[in-house]
């Protein structure tokens, strides 16, 4: 098969030069770097589906408020580490208004990026008692979480969900929660990469256990209020974004600008903690921090290790950020509908030619549409049609390695295509399913 979109030779030769034994186990970073080697050698674009980075402008909020710190001069000054009194009122209401949550501000700190939240949560969250070492991951998920947990040396198991929606949830976690080893819970919702949005009922029984067991669940919001199926656009308004929060003190949500106001490359999100579980005590918090406070541990012996605060001015670009959505006068979510737009037409083309959705339905409604999407092929395993996507100019990344036992998906992300990608992406689809016709 070597009359492919792009150079069979190239492609092929770009791929034994990676060093990557099997393309499909590559890290997302890693699959990036290849691709951008083999379009250096081309010459061609690919559609490029691997890494979930903003398709849109930043939000001229943020960048106009950053502007104006710097020229204050904050830029000389080092952020205090629980962060700007101006961003963490905004985070505090923000929860309020959009998640119909009361968390007080000072439980609200800034991070670099969500990233960074979730490991400093997991220093913290992990090492709350001596038994409860190791985390559950609800999956798919996104796989650098599992790196972290490598990094750090900490335990960790996980179940596909997909199979234990709705009441099949609760007896699915009492199996693991009911050994005592559990202490922390993660998954993202709407989720990465699947893109299911857990319904209230199955939150409340993730709170519900959570409670039962002691256990502390990190709700990653990524993609906070983006599943356009309900419109949650409205500040203080109902139908709010769907949350643990409603059902447990044993929370903490990590929130980020990088999908919903655009602003991914200043780095800048929020850890928000229960008020509960921030004042809470735990003695052996004292081994590896000098308070065994859970808030205070977090911020002034994880936070502070990891980079001793959050760029002061980016800070103030997400403070104004919140502050207009908060106070109604910018539609932070209007912009980002254009993802659930791209992804509908792009299911379309992926399955006019042969292809399936591996994630299709959120228990019984049709999967939304929106930052990302799942797919297969008849006859490859996700790691073989990986590889063979990239001799046609199509890049993304295995369901493998994000905790999915649909080893025959991939995940795709919409925020990098265009409008007028569309007809390539049609035409690469249509030489593929040429070339690979299904019995």
């Amino acid at each position: 098969m070597k009359d492919t979109p792009i150079d069979y030779q190239i492609v092929k030769t770009k791929i034994e030069a990676s060093g990557l034994s099997c393309i499909g186990k590559a890290t997302i970073r890693r699959i990036v770097k290849l691709v951008n080697e083999i379009e250096k050698a081309s010459g061609k674009r690919y559609i490029r589906m691997e890494m979930g980075v903003p398709g849109l402008p930043p939000s001229e909020i943020g960048t106009q408020a950053e502007i104006d710190a710097l020229k204050r001069g904050v830029a000389a000054k080092y952020p205090m580490i629980e962060g700007i009194e101006e961003l963490k009122q905004e985070v505090s209401r923000f929860i309020k208004l959009f998640i119909n949550t009361d968390v007080s501000p000072q439980c609200c700190i800034p991070s670099v990026g969500s990233m960074q939240g979730s490991i400093a949560s997991f220093l913290v969250a992990c090492r709350r008692e001596v038994k409860k070492d190791t985390t559950l991951f609800i999956d798919p998920g996104f796989p650098v979480h599992k790196q972290q947990h490598k990094v750090l040396g900490f335990k960790f198991v996980s179940f596909d969900v997909y199979d234990f929606r709705g009441e099949k949830l609760q007896q699915k976690l009492e199996t693991y929660l009911s050994k005592g080893n559990i202490s922390t819970m993660i998954y993202s919702n709407p989720n990465n990469p699947s893109w299911i949005c857990f319904t209230d009922d199955e939150l409340r029984i993730i709170g519900d256990m959570a409670n039962k067991y002691d256990v502390v669940v990190i709700e990653d919001l990524a993609y906070v209020a983006m599943d356009f199926r309900t419109d949650m656009s409205l500040p203080g308004q109902p139908p709010y974004q769907p949350s643990v929060s409603q059902y447990t003190n044993n929370f903490i949500l990590l929130i980020s600008s990088s999908k919903v106001f655009s602003y991914a490359g200043q780095r800048v999100g929020c850890i928000v903690i229960s008020d509960e579980l921030f004042n809470r005590k735990f003695p052996n918090l004292k081994r590896f921090f000098t308070s065994d406070q859970f808030g205070h541990a977090t911020i002034y012996g994880s936070l502070y290790s990891l980079s001793s605060g959050t760029s002061h001015s980016a800070q103030y670009a997400l403070a104004a950020m919140l502050k207009a959505a908060n106070d109604g006068t910018y539609k932070f979510l209007e912009p980002v509908r254009e993802y659930g737009e791209r992804a509908k037409v792009m299911k379309r083309l992926f399955t006019d030619n042969g292809f399936k959705i591996v994630y299709d339905k959120d228990i019984d409604r049709p999967i939304a549409d929106g930052f990302f999407f799942t797919f297969s092929y008849p006859g490859f395993t996700g790691e073989q049609l990986l590889e063979e996507l990239l001799y046609y100019g199509i890049s993304a990344i295995a369901l493998t390695i994000t905790g999915s036992t649909r080893l025959e998906g991939l995940r795709a992300c919409v925020s990098r295509i265009r409008k007028d990608d569309y007809n390539e992406l049609e035409h690469r689809l249509k030489k593929f399913h040429e070339h690979h016709p299904v019995a």
